[in-house]
């Protein structure tokens, strides 16, 4: 577990820089967004990872660890916005919007720790195509309750399942980072 812990700080690292450049490039736009508008950018990125995976070829010169970081970032966007609301401008400063980006990713991580302990490191045995798949599930699972105005009868909420799919594509970046293994 300990190795796990080294490689999430890691991957977590690059994910928070990439956002981090992405404040200086365009502030806190993403505010204006709805949650639902947030769950279909996570699904583009997804969608064409789990596109590519089938066709066997890309045609844009971009792999798929920048959209499993895109993944983690807008997802962590929809977790803020859970929280606050989306507004009609603007409204954080760099140094608050990264504080809820370490709150909300930290209380993912937190969550798979948790998770890992029970399910004794089963990730390390998964295919990235099917860390693929579950994000991809996870988020019409996030759709359907979007669709019922986020109310669920016995099913996890929104805000478990946006964590899920930061941690799936955190081994998932694990696994194509550190363990170099190919798609």
């Amino acid at each position: 577990m300990e190795k796990t812990k080294q490689q999430f700080e890691q991957v977590i690292d690059e994910c928070r820089t990439v956002f981090k450049n992405k404040l200086k490039d365009y502030g806190t736009a993403w505010r204006i967004l709805r949650t639902s508008s947030l769950t279909d950018q996570i699904y583009i990125k997804a969608n064409r990872i789990r596109s590519i995976q089938i066709k066997g070829e890309k045609k844009v010169d971009e792999g798929f660890v920048p959209e499993f970081m895109g993944i983690v970032n807008y997802s962590v966007m929809a977790l803020i916005q859970l929280d606050l609301g989306f507004s009609v401008c603007p409204d954080l400063d760099d140094r608050k919007a990264l504080e809820l980006y370490n709150k909300y990713l930290y209380q993912s991580r937190d969550l798979m720790f948790d998770k890992n302990h029970d399910y004794d490191e089963a990730w390390r045995n998964m295919r990235i195509s099917s860390f693929t798949d579950i994000v991809l599930m996870k988020l019409l699972r996030i759709k359907q309750i979007e669709d019922n105005e986020g109310k669920t009868l016995v099913s996890e909420g929104l805000d478990a399942n946006y964590s899920d799919i930061i941690n799936y594509s955190l081994f998932a970046l694990i696994k194509l980072l550190l363990e170099n293994e190919e798609a």
